[in-house]
């Protein structure tokens, strides 16, 4: 009689719950970033705002015309840890690794490739789950320092 109650009280709760099982909250829907970068060194898009564990899709566009050896770009998004102006003096004696730094490479959340005039490369990753600031910019050498970097803010 007791085991019977028990099944039942246990379906009971199976039910009840089952809905609810894996839906902690509502996450936002994907949000769509186009960024330019030009032969002034700048991106077009300098900050924008994601929600926690929101898909994020960046696509970077060079707009300029200078040769790729001159000015090319590249958008990566760091860790809040990191410390943007060390991180890219790591990575000017690295052109293989897109000038970063092998021993940097945990920092970048995400990353497009080095593009040169008239490309474009695009980057879906999830936001990061907690609040707060998250730079990127372009490791080209001398780009960061001229002003190719933003902010991604997360919040809730």
């Amino acid at each position: 009689m007791i085991g019977e109650r028990m099944k039942v009280a246990s379906l009971a709760l199976l039910l009840f719950a089952a809905p609810f099982i894996g839906c902690s909250r509502t996450v936002a829907p994907p949000k769509i970033v186009e960024i330019t970068g030009d032969d002034f060194m700048k991106f077009s898009v300098t900050s924008f705002d994601a929600k926690p564990g929101q898909s994020v899709t960046v696509k970077l566009r060079n707009v300029g015309e200078l040769p790729r050896e001159a000015v090319a770009h590249n958008w990566v998004l760091l860790a809040k840890e990191a410390f943007a102006p060390k991180f890219v003096e790591a990575g000017t004696s690295h052109p293989e690794g897109g000038y970063i730094a092998f021993e940097q490479e945990f920092y970048v959340l995400a990353k497009t490739k080095m593009l040169g005039p008239g490309e474009s490369d695009s980057v879906t990753f999830t936001a990061p789950g907690v609040p707060g600031a998250y730079d990127y910019l372009c490791t080209f050498p001398e780009h960061y320092a001229g002003g190719m970097k933003g902010v991604m803010t997360v919040r809730p």
